[in-house]
């Protein structure tokens, strides 16, 4: 896979409210672990694999465990994520395939319990933001860092 071509050098200008974006993400207050396993999650809908590569690494640099990291697409199934994380887990991945879900009344009374209404705001302008992080990688087909792999024994 070759890439595309570089958005952030070819139009600056158009990527600024992106960035506008993501840096409200991380002024929003919102847990940083959580962050995390919503950038997390939504990249590995997505299947972009340069998120993905992106927020490991970043979740790993805050201390998250390799087994929360690693069970992340079987949230449902484990007992590692807090009832706030499955709420914003559930929120993430309806928004992410909105045009699946609609995004159900369930999903959003499951995640008022958990959340306020500002909280809630801000958990979808991350799950909006996200999503068009990884539309952009996706689309000019950005590469993720390749680093060599030592085989265990």
């Amino acid at each position: 896979m070759q890439p595309r071509l570089n958005p952030y050098k070819i139009a600056p200008d158009a990527m600024k409210p992106l960035f506008a974006m993501e840096e409200s993400v991380q002024a929003s207050g919102l847990e940083r672990s959580l962050i995390e396993l919503v950038k997390i999650r939504a990249s590995q809908i997505n299947g972009c694999a340069y998120c993905i590569h992106m927020h490991t690494a970043d979740a790993r640099a805050q201390g998250e465990s390799e087994q929360r990291i690693y069970l992340l697409d079987a949230w449902r199934e484990s007992p590692l994520y807090t009832d706030r994380e499955r709420a914003a887990l559930a929120w993430t991945e309806a928004v992410t395939l909105v045009s699946q879900t609609h995004v159900p009344d369930n999903v959003y009374e499951q995640l008022h319990g958990s959340f306020s209404e500002e909280e809630i705001v801000k958990l979808t302008m991350l799950a909006a933001t996200i999503n068009a992080w990884n539309r952009i990688a996706i689309s000019f087909r950005s590469i993720h860092p390749v680093k060599p792999v030592k085989a265990t024994a």
